[in-house]
């Protein structure tokens, strides 16, 4: 089997989609197609142009800088990191000033010696200092489940990039597939109208009848209605690719399976991905996550200690000038909760419930993974068994065709089994177009499913992202108003 990756059919460029604006055609360039080999000289001289070509690398790389889905998820990422200094906070001390000033006018009536108006400016301003000693250790705690948080996004990412890269990769092959069955179905019309224009020769020479012209119409025109309909399959696919990759596709070159960086077996692969995938790696972040939580909420029953202090000065107090007041005090408070109407319980009862739920979160991430492996590995499989049974019938049914043309030539056959045997032909090389697709899709959809399709793995020429380095950048910062990526 291992030997198909080159001999199988390979979708090479061929000719220019005019009624698309689409780069290049793509034809199959295999041994079993003489019956093209008229179209595909004239195509392979058309596909000459000045335009470099694109591979699956090349694109995947524009994906992986450009894709709109993978910059949201980064940017998630980077809003998360602001969660762990935000709970840091919880450590520093709090500052803040106070003023006041206003104008204070005063009327006394009634005393004797004391009667008369006056004025005064009264005014204070001071400064109060904060710092809690110990909140019931809920600021170490939640500073460990914003950290954990700040993971299992990260590992959110990586799941996008994996989406991402599968999705760019099917695109791809998508393209390739479509084009090239659109040019098998454009070169049968092509052979059916000569095999038209044949049978209505014989007719006028008396050698068939009306009923073989018009099964040569027949097929004609369901040729045409097939080549319809795989024009708005190519439409479809090109538009996939543009949403994936972010450019149309042009002068798409061949794609090889990536079999070469997965296990060797199917128990393996699931022992890669039930270590490595980031769904699994992601929900086990989530319930560290949680336990923090449910710590953070029993923290509410602990008692607290703090301490403040004040300055303060105030001029022309209670409202008489030149009376002034200078204020200094350092105050400590210890606060230790009795009952608070059950609402600290029922948060605790909560997030142990939500702790549960993560973990469960986990087994179920984990049967998916080992399903998701399963499927894809056997679906490869099955796609390289395709390939080699549909080789097979595409030659059988090349050398069906050619015979029973010759039968027709003397009377043997009649029109309709050569248009039935043209059209097995046909049928099996699109089904070995679609086997080889599907090879190469698969392939990545494994790759995908084990956790291990990135940038790295592929080597993709394209910077890596590390969202660490704005971690590290963010993560005690505790002033300013300015992203660390500049935004």
């Amino acid at each position: 089997m291992d030997s198909l990756v080159k001999s199988n059919i390979e979708l090479v460029a061929l000719s220019r989609v005019e009624s698309y604006g689409f780069g290049s055609g793509l034809l199959i360039g295999v041994p079993f197609s003489r019956l093209l080999a008229g179209v595909a000289v004239v195509a392979l001289m058309c596909a000459a142009g000045p335009a470099a070509a694109e591979t699956m690398s090349s694109a995947l790389a524009r994906a992986y800088r450009n894709n709109p889905d993978i910059n949201q998820q980064r940017a998630a990422v980077r809003a998360r990191d602001e969660t762990v200094p935000a709970a840091k906070a919880g450590w520093l001390p709090k500052a803040s000033l106070q003023g006041q000033s206003g104008h204070q006018a005063n009327e006394i009536t009634g005393y004797p010696g004391s009667n008369g108006r006056h004025s005064s400016n009264p005014s204070q301003a001071g400064a109060t200092l904060s710092q809690t000693l110990f909140d019931g250790n809920r600021t170490a705690n939640g500073v460990s489940q914003a950290e954990s948080t700040v993971l299992a996004q990260r590992e959110a990412l990586r799941q996008q990039e994996l989406a991402t890269l599968q999705s760019g990769a099917t695109a791809y092959m998508d393209v390739l597939r479509d084009t090239a069955v659109l040019g098998l179905k454009r070169s049968n019309i092509k052979v059916l109208q000569v095999q038209l224009q044949q049978t209505q020769d014989r007719f006028n020479v008396g050698e068939v009848t009306r009923t073989d012209v018009a099964q040569a119409e027949s097929a004609l025109a369901g040729a045409r209605a097939d080549f319809a309909s795989a024009q708005s399959n190519l439409e479809t696919s090109i538009a996939s690719f543009r949403r994936q990759i972010g450019v149309d596709p042009k002068n798409l070159s061949p794609a090889q399976p990536v079999e070469r960086l997965l296990p060797k077996s199917v128990q393996a692969a699931i022992g890669v991905g039930l270590d490595e995938h980031p769904a699994i790696t992601g929900a086990l972040h989530q319930v560290d996550a949680a336990e923090s939580a449910v710590k953070v909420a029993e923290g509410a029953l602990l008692p607290t200690l703090g301490v403040q202090g004040t300055v303060s000065r105030s001029l022309d107090t209670s409202g008489t000038p030149g009376y002034n007041v200078n204020t200094a005090s350092v105050v400590g408070t210890l606060n230790i909760p009795i009952y608070q109407g059950g609402q600290e319980y029922a948060a605790v009862r909560q997030a142990k419930e939500q702790l549960g739920q993560a973990r469960l979160a986990v087994d179920s991430q984990r049967i998916a993974v080992r399903g998701g492996i399963s499927s894809s590995w056997g679906q490869l499989q099955a796609s390289k068994a395709a390939i080699v049974a549909y080789q097979a019938a595409v030659k059988a049914a090349e050398v069906a065709l050619n015979g029973v043309r010759e039968e027709a030539k003397v009377g043997q056959r009649t029109t309709l089994d050569v248009l039935n045997a043209q059209q097995t032909l046909l049928n099996a090389r699109v089904q070995l177009v679609s086997a080889q697709h599907d090879r190469v899709v698969t392939s990545y959809t494994v790759l995908a499913q084990i956790g291990r399709l990135s940038a790295e793995t592929l080597g993709l020429d394209a910077p890596a992202y590390d969202p660490a380095d704005h971690y590290e950048r963010t993560k005690n910062r505790f002033i300013g108003l300015t992203a660390a990526d500049g935004g």
